[in-house]
Parts: C-alpha cells; structure tokens; sequence
C-alpha cells in the first residue's frame, strides 16, 4: 500500500511549491521547481484546461510574447535577456501549475481550508521568530524586517477567508471558536508585526472588497469619500507633527507612512542628495525609466523588450552588490510600460479589469459568491500593489497560487484541450 493516496498528491504539491515560494529566497530555485512540477504533473497525468481558464490568463500570455520583439530591434546580454523572459513567465507557470493541481482535486472548501492552515504556519513562524529569536524590544523596525520578513499578503487573504467562510459557505474553516478567535488574533497581530506600509494598505482594501464595497454603487462612493477624508485626516495629522526619519519603533512606521505618496511619484530628486533619493527611490527609477524610452519613441509601442536594462547612472547598492544597471523597478505598471509598451500595459490592465469585472457577473451560489468575492479582491490587491511592488510580476508572490487555485474551482468552463 502507497505510503500517500494517489488523489492527495496533487494538494501536497500545491502545499510544498506554495511553501517553497514563502520561504526559499532563490528567484531562480523558485523558478526551477515550479517549472520543473508543472512539466512532472502535465506529463504524468490527462490534465485539462478550461476556456473560462484560458481567456483569463490569455493577456498574460500576449504580453509574454510582446517582450520577445526586443530581439528584433536590440542587441541585449543573454543574462539579461533570459532574467526578464523568466520574470514575465513565472506568473503564468504559477497560475496553470496551482490550477492544474487544486483542478485535480476540485474541493473549494479544502483548498481554502490550505490556504488558512498554510497562513497559520507563516504566523506562527513569524512570530516566533519576534519574540522567541530576535529582540522585540532593542531591534528596530528595519531589523525586525529585514531578519524575519518584509511582508506575507497570504495572511491577510486567510484572515477574510477564515472570517468570511461560514457566511458563504455555511461552515467554518475552523470548527472550534476558541481556536477560531485564537486564529483570527494570531493573523493580526503577525500583520501588524510586518511593519508594512503596503500590507497595511492591502488589508484595508481586501476588507473593503470582501464586505462588498468593490461593486461601484451610490453606497460604496460614499464610503469611498469617507475613507479619503479619514486619510486625509491622518496625514494632515502626519505633517503637522515633526517625525524624525531615523526613529525606531512606531515612529519610524508613521515616517514612512508619511512619505509613501511623494515616494511614488516625486521624480524631482537631487541623485547627490542621499536622504532624499532613497526617501523617493521609486519615483527616481521610473524617471530615469522614461528618460531612456523618449530617446527610443517606439519603445512606447513596442517596449524596450526582454534584455533591456535602466541605467540608474550611478551604482546604487541593490540585491547583493551594487549596481549601475537594473532589469526590473518596483512600479510594475512603468516596469511592464518599459519592456513591453503601451500594447503590454493595456494588456495588463485588461487581465486585471477581466478579473475585477466578475463582482458584476450573475451569481449561480453563495459558493460562486464567495470565490468571486476573493478574486476580486486579488485584482484589487495587484491594480494597488503594481504601483509599489511590481504587482504580479514581482519575483516573489504566494496570492498568484491563491488566484490559480481559486480559478480552478469556480464554475467550470468548456475544456478546451487535453494534455497527456
């Protein structure tokens, strides 16, 4: 008798990649083993593909090969080249191999029920790490970051998920309210222990999507209107009081918090000034991203392609050395405008807009429902996270396996090819 039932391989694939992509911090190792299994589970086994499946992630794939066209115009390192290729494949690797494999199983309670156990885990090492291995009290929050993660958007989407599954689904992930309330405490205090502006941000915007307020409704604006007032609220508040920009602890949060604005989109910095050029580091990568697409107008059209690189015109210490060159800069709607163009752009916008767009589709159940209401939730999260952290094209990303997941198990579509 086989150590592990055949029907279960496919979910404990899902839990060691999805483990794999949390905690290995090697882009390229990632890379391997997912690529690696999707080939192992595709040739192992019949596998289907729906046409609900295929037009989701059709943009996706467009784009991919837009980026090719830089071979025809430029002449770029072979390092470079394949780094970027590897960069606007792996979220479609993700997305088919977490399809692929929760497809297999077809059980929309047990793969949230994953996605909850799995969040659980980071928690707990999360904060075990806190308090049991670092020093909460003396480490500040850079070191607190830097040891023991700079953020994990899991733990936000299994906090709604553990929150919102009796409603929906008309049980709870976790039968016990004690460990229920337990669960539900550890999550947020792990969040806020990440001492992250986006999580911050992210958590607030899945808990709008999730109550319901992603539909656009007379309702929903003015809950909108209310929460910018209560932003502006707080930075009027933020710069009126002095926070001194080398403060640990809260302080050091709320400074940060006060300049993510102009971090974004302040392009008018002084290179030699260090202060400023790192407080609005983003905004300086994409300028000097547009600085070389306006000597090159049809790079507008077509991007700059797969190899292309930025000069920052000064070696900056990014990654592990310092560097005068970069392939990829953390607004991903400029870092996907730069390789692949306009056509790119709107095709990721469209993939985004195709995902968002399902809040308004006719609901057959409170299970569609609910998977909607996630996914919709996931397409908020990437149209906010492009601007700070490459969206889905970041190289590290756990929700794009929650996405393939969760399009497995709605509503199947006409399966429209067979891999053997």
């Amino acid at each position: 008798m086989a150590l592990i039932a055949k029907k279960h391989i496919p979910i404990i694939l899902f839990i060691l990649v999805l483990l794999c992509e949390l905690y290995l911090p090697s882009y390229k190792l990632n890379f391997a083993i997912q690529f690696s299994t999707l080939i192992g589970v595709v040739y192992s086994s019949k596998t289907t593909i729906s046409l609900r499946f295929f037009k989701t992630i059709l943009p996706l794939l467009l784009l991919f090969l837009i980026g090719f066209l830089g071979f025809f115009l430029d002449f770029y390192p072979l390092s470079a080249t394949i780094k970027d290729i590897t960069y606007f494949l792996k979220p479609i690797i993700a997305l088919v191999l977490s399809y692929v494999l929760i497809k297999k199983q077809n059980d929309l309670f047990l793969f949230l029920k994953i996605i909850v156990y799995v969040a659980v885990f980071t928690a707990f090492i999360h904060l075990f790490g806190i308090f049991v291995l670092g020093d909460f009290r003396s480490n500040s929050i850079h070191e607190l970051r830097g040891d023991f993660g700079l953020d994990n958007f899991i733990e936000i989407f299994a906090l709604y998920i553990l929150l919102f599954s009796k409603r929906f689904l008309g049980k709870s992930i976790i039968k016990d309210r004690r460990w229920y309330y337990v669960l539900v405490i550890i999550f947020l205090l792990s969040i806020y222990l990440y001492f992250s502006r986006t999580m911050l941000v992210t958590f607030f915007l899945i808990g709008f999507s999730m109550f319901g307020y992603a539909k656009i409704t007379t309702g929903t604006l003015k809950f909108i209107g209310f929460v910018f007032l209560l932003i502006g609220l707080l930075y009027a508040y933020l710069f009126s009081v002095k926070i001194d920009r080398n403060a640990k602890g809260v302080e050091a949060f709320l400074y940060k918090i006060k300049i993510a604005p102009e971090e974004i989109f302040e392009t008018k910095i002084d290179r030699e000034n260090h202060k400023e050029l790192w407080d609005h580091w983003r905004g300086y990568e994409a300028k000097r991203a547009f600085s070389l697409m306006k000597k090159k107008p049809s790079s507008y059209i077509f991007g700059t392609g797969y190899g292309s690189l930025i000069n920052l015109k000064f070696k900056a210490p990014v990654g592990e050395k310092d560097m005068k060159f970069i392939s990829r800069i953390h607004n991903g709607y400029v870092y996907v405008l730069y390789k692949t163009g306009f056509i790119g752009l709107i095709l990721y916008l469209l993939f985004l807009l195709n995902l968002y767009l399902k809040i308004y589709t006719k609901k057959t159940s409170e299970e569609t429902y609910f998977v909607d209401r996630i996914i919709v939730s996931i397409s908020i999260f990437y149209f906010f996270s492009s601007l700070i952290i490459t969206g889905i094209y970041i190289p590290i990303d756990a929700v794009v396996f929650i996405l393939g997941g969760l399009l497995a198990v709605e509503k199947a579509g006409k399966d429209i090819k067979t891999i053997y």
